[in-house]
């Protein structure tokens, strides 16, 4: 890619390039709003083209600024992919985090969480195409990010805390792990999505029609209480 090669270091701080300068014209002075509507942008490109097909110049054009810009926030081509991948796991976690899921009875809180996932995944393809991308690249990118971790914490100790509120009552089976619970939800989840094109062609079904997405949705949900019910 003749794309500056991403070092792993954070986006430089100091004054932004002068919002004068050739491909900026009609920018405000406002790195967080210009910041975000690259992302914006950014996330449409990588998740239709991937990594190596989309184009920065293209990105630049559609946000009304200039490649010198992006890498002076992002740092390179491959720091700006990082970011879509971190803000999309950011968007889809802060979501998660207001399922208010300690509020509610174990079962009905793993329903909930269950159909937040299956909706949000049916209403982002870009998400998934994301996923699908950086697994293509093996993680490698993923795995130079300082924050996927943390950002990833909160959703394996949502499903720990319901989960052992659900044993000590006597409504889950104990011995399940939770990161593997969490799989299961992804897998049931991330496949409606990411497989929908095919599936639907091959199989003839109407994957894709309302009422299919209904009766998927439901029957994920209670494959998975199932799963974790005594």
């Amino acid at each position: 890619m003749n794309e500056p090669v991403h070092t792993g270091a954070p986006a430089r701080r100091g004054r932004p390039p002068n919002k004068s300068a050739p491909g900026e014209t009609g920018r405000t002075n406002d790195p967080a709003r210009t910041m975000a509507e690259i992302l914006e942008v950014a996330t449409q490109e990588f998740a239709s083209k991937g990594l190596s097909g989309a184009r920065i110049d293209e990105i630049a054009a559609a946000t009304r600024t200039s490649k010198r810009m992006i890498y002076y926030y992002f740092g390179s081509k491959e720091g700006l992919y990082i970011a879509v991948l971190e803000d999309a796991y950011r968007r889809m976690r802060s979501i998660e985090s207001q399922l208010h899921l300690e509020d509610l009875p174990p079962e009905e809180a793993l329903r909930r969480l269950v159909a937040f996932t299956f909706d949000h995944h049916a209403g982002n393809e870009f998400f998934i195409r994301l996923v699908m991308t950086e697994n293509m690249e093996r993680g490698a990118y993923l795995a130079q990010s300082k924050s996927i971790q943390e950002l990833n914490v909160p959703a394996i100790q949502a499903i720990r805390h319901l989960y052992e509120r659900g044993v000590a009552q006597g409504v889950f089976r104990a011995g399940l792990d939770p990161v593997d619970i969490h799989a299961s939800i992804s897998a049931l989840t991330f496949f409606n999505v990411s497989n929908q094109h095919t599936f639907g062609l091959i199989f003839k079904d109407g994957a894709l029609s309302p009422q299919a997405l209904a009766t998927r949705r439901a029957n994920v949900i209670d494959m998975i209480v199932r799963f974790v019910r005594r």
